[in-house]
């Protein structure tokens, strides 16, 4: 904990002199009053109640005091604070094999309440821009600090899921340059005139989830990583399944994740499993994190923690008003144990 005006916490120092001061004086009184009534059984029953409930009250009273004190001092704590302009492109795979049902109740519907997830923890003043792919990516909600808009652009998924194919790179193409277009009308907002490369470092992330391996795009995942790292952009990255997953239907031509379903080839089994290796050297390329998530749990956790995270960094946030209530509070509480405790004549 640091403080804004630390000469202030020298009043503790006067506190601590003023109690020791006062608890001499009541040591004095109480010798003259030992001297001049004898009778001590007297002097018990007309003060009555437990010792310990006499002395309660005041010392709660002194840490009322003491927290006031403090706040005076204007204390801070390091926490993780909010970035300012901070943008978090969300991205995910709405392929045909998102469909399966390895992950209750099915990948896409999990990767859905996770991304709602996300969202809802996610600072409020945090942009959030979504973009979906299959065969090719396409931007369902620019990034916006209304996180209404991006939940409604979520429930909405299902409507724009694609068959043609799994496009990793040409996502990741489109995820950054939507940062970087997030990022630039930022700095014209604000008339900032520092180099882009230093002004938005760090300040742009992309969260990626797929549950299969590059089948279409023009870019490979290694581009899109490699357009990701110039950017200074990290690619958090989460492979959704497991190697036993599987669709029913058949596919006019071109493999599992390719084609919509042809009607007269209902009945086949199609194995998808994930390419977590893919996903792990977009990670690490970009300097982001892998997550392998082959249930419904730890791909909440994981969103869970990133909302947690992803726009904020290290800082000091001020807390003087937890002090001022607990001031307040001691205070109140020091008022009623002493109206409560107080002796009284019969």
């Amino acid at each position: 904990m640091t403080f804004e005006r630390p000469v202030y916490l020298l009043s503790l120092l006067a506190l601590a002199a003023g109690v020791a001061f006062v608890w001499w004086l009541l040591r004095r009184r109480r010798m003259r009053y030992a001297v001049r009534f004898t009778n001590l059984e007297v002097l018990a029953a007309v003060s009555g109640g437990s010792a310990w409930r006499r002395f309660v009250p005041p010392a709660i009273f002194i840490a009322s005091l003491a927290a006031l004190c403090v706040a005076f001092a204007r204390p801070h704590v390091d926490r993780m604070v909010a970035k300012e302009r901070a943008v978090v492109i969300l991205v995910i795979d709405t392929s045909r094999s998102m469909q399966a049902r390895d992950v209750k109740p099915t990948r896409l519907g999990a990767a859905q309440e996770a991304m709602r997830t996300f969202v809802d923890r996610a600072p409020k003043r945090l942009r959030i821009g979504l973009v979906i792919f299959a065969g090719e990516a396409q931007v369902a909600t620019p990034p916006t600090a209304d996180h209404g808009l991006v939940r409604q652009s979520i429930d909405e998924i299902g409507e724009f899921q694609g068959f043609g194919g799994t496009a990793i790179g040409d996502a990741l193409d489109a995820a950054v340059n939507l940062a970087q277009q997030s990022l630039a009308e930022g700095q014209q907002t604000i008339a900032l005139r520092a180099a882009p490369e230093q002004d938005t470092k760090g300040l742009a992330s992309i969260l990626f989830l797929s549950d299969g391996a590059q089948t279409r795009g023009t870019l490979l995942p290694e581009e899109g990583a490699a357009k990701a790292k110039e950017a200074n952009i990290p690619v958090y990255t989460v492979a959704l399944g497991t190697p036993e997953g599987v669709i029913r239907g058949g596919f006019g031509f071109g493999g599992p994740g390719n084609q919509a379903p042809s009607p007269g080839y209902g009945s086949e089994v199609i194995p998808v499993p994930p390419d977590p290796e893919t996903l792990r050297g977009i990670a690490e390329t970009t300097g982001g994190r892998f997550t392998e998530a082959r249930t419904a749990q730890t791909l909440e956790r994981t969103y869970e923690k990133l909302g947690s995270s992803l726009g904020r960094e290290p800082g000091k946030s001020e807390v003087t008003f937890v002090f001022l209530a607990a001031a307040g509070g001691l205070l109140l509480l020091a008022g009623v144990l002493s109206a409560l405790w107080s002796p009284r004549f019969p």
